[in-house]
Parts: C-alpha cells; structure tokens; sequence
C-alpha cells in the first residue's frame, strides 16, 4: 500500500502570518524515500517503485548516516533556476527526446518533510519540530537537496516568486502534525494556473500537424468526467508521435464525457486512462478553459482522483 501523504489545498490568500512557513512549489514528482539500513525504496504518490528511475537519488539517500529515513518531498529537474516538467518526462520515460538527441537531464530531490527517523514517528509533532529534525539527520547534496523556508511578509515573497519564473509557493502551518489527505493547514499559492486533466479523447489532426489535432480533457465530478475543453498546444514531434500512439491503443465507440457539447470536430473517444498536466490562462464562465497548453503526462495521479482545483481561503 502506498504511504498516505499530506496534500495541499488550493488557495487565492495571499497573506499569512509569523504562523505559517513558506515554501517554494516544486514543478516536479511527489517521492517518498525510505531508508532501512543499507536498503533504500522511492516510491511516488500513488506507490509505484522509482527506485531505478532515479539512481542518483537511491545513492544519496543511502549514503546518509542515520540508518532509518522516512522522508517526503519532489523530485525535480532544473533547467536553470526553474523546474522542468518536460525534462523529468524523460527520466520517467513517459515521453521520450527527438531521434538523435538522448539526454539524461540530472534529477535532484528536494526535501521537504521528515516522517520517521531512527524508528520514531515524527507525524504527530508539529511541522517546525520535524523540520528542525529534518536539517539535523540529512547531509544535503546535488541529488538530495533540502527545501527552504521563510516567514512572514507573504505577499512580497509571492510576487518575487511569480517574477522569478517560480510556479507558486506552499503555506504551511508551523504547528500542524502530519495529516494524510488533503488539508487546509498546507495551503499552495499558484502563480498561474495548473492542474491535471483526464484525457478522454482527440481531434484529427490538420495542415502539418501529425498523429492527433488537440487533446479532450475532463475532470471529475460526483463520479462523472466534466469535459474541459481542447488542448492543441504544447506538443513537440515526439509527443505527437508517442502520444498519438497510445491515444489509438486507448480508442473508445463512446464519449466518456457527460457534456462535450459541442462535439468537436474529428473527435475520437478513448477510454479515459490517461492522465495531462495543463496549464492556462483562466476557467472560463461556461467551465472551459482558455488558453490551454499541454505541459506532460502523469502518472503519479489516478484518473480518478482528477478533479477541478477551486481556491479557497485560508
């Protein structure tokens, strides 16, 4: 069974106090590191083993001097100062670089959380006392990276991090335990807007564009997939290729929306399997989504759990 993480919740606040901590939000992979003596498991959200996925990772967690780790964070890469999603696409092998150009960008694992240590469960105690015992039992380096953290004067560090290029920052509150499941006591802060999406099917493709036109994307909602709109955007030729491929393996007779109305034109079903990371510019007033650009694939999130991200306050 998959470890139950801690999730945050969407928020348009904006100003927290000395009482929350700050983080910078991470564009990459939920991981879960655990050290058993010589013996190192990553794992992602939804508990599929990456331990071979990110060897660099598996070595600098184990050559850490505590024998017992239980440790939560993302797993990045960076171009630059930004986190790339495209470039961890292709550690996780779910897209892949154009024919001539094989690349293993480096991964880093930022950490941000300490679960166990030394056989204790830390969850109970408060966020500042685990971070406090995080900084203590890890040796950071360039694969195993600890997160920072600020307080205070909130709405300067979010327009700083916006103006950075950053995706957003994490609120989090000092004195809160480790809670599985989503929580109003970790809060996340987007400088845009990104969510997961279903993809429940594709347009035919037109002028030189090749393998599919655009994306249909979904959420769900009492158990039924809302249908988002169109996403043909986004794409380099590998993906068209890669993903037009499992987009015909997935073909379905019937639409698995409950509204995609209008049908689009040249649309083709599929079973809604997959799962796109999307950015855009803002839901629009009939609940379609304006400007969107594809970004990846995930395979961290089950279909399932997709739903749409509403802000809430804090």
């Amino acid at each position: 069974m998959p470890i139950a993480l801690m999730l945050a919740t969407l928020t348009d606040s904006r100003d927290f106090g000395e009482d929350w901590l700050l983080e910078r939000k991470l564009d990459g992979e939920r991981c879960v590191a655990r050290k058993d003596g010589g013996d190192v498991r990553l794992e992602s959200r939804t508990g599929t083993d990456l331990t071979s996925t990110y060897p660099e990772v598996r070595v600098a967690v184990a050559a850490q001097a505590e024998g017992h780790l239980l440790l939560d964070g993302e797993v990045v890469a960076f171009d630059g100062e930004q986190t790339s999603f495209s470039r961890l696409q292709q550690r996780l092998g779910v897209s892949k670089p154009a024919p001539g150009r094989l690349v293993a960008y480096p991964v880093a694992y930022c950490v941000f959380d300490l679960l166990e240590v030394g056989g204790e469960d830390l969850r109970p105690r408060s966020l500042l006392e685990r971070r406090a015992r995080l900084s203590a039992a890890i040796r950071p380096g360039a694969a195993l990276q600890l997160t920072e953290a600020w307080r205070g004067d909130s709405e300067r560090r979010f327009a700083e991090a916006c103006r950075s290029g950053w995706e957003g920052l994490i609120a989090k509150r000092a004195e809160a335990p480790y809670t599985p499941g989503r929580s109003k006591d970790w809060l996340k802060l987007k400088c845009v807007w990104e969510q997961e999406f279903v993809i429940g099917g594709y347009t035919d493709p037109a002028g030189s564009r090749t393998d599919f036109g655009a994306l249909l994307v979904g959420y769900y909602e009492a158990d039924r997939l809302r249908y988002a709109g169109k996403v043909g955007t986004g794409f380099s030729a590998a993906t068209l290729r890669d993903l037009g491929a499992r987009l015909r393996d997935l073909d379905s007779p019937e639409s698995p929306f409950l509204d995609a109305r209008p049908i689009p034109r040249g649309a083709h079903w599929t079973t809604p399997d997959l799962v796109a990371q999307i950015g855009f510019a803002e839901w629009t007033n009939d609940g379609r989504l304006r400007q969107p650009r594809f970004l990846g694939l995930r395979d961290d999130k089950p279909p399932a759990d997709v739903i749409r991200e509403r802000p809430r306050p804090a």
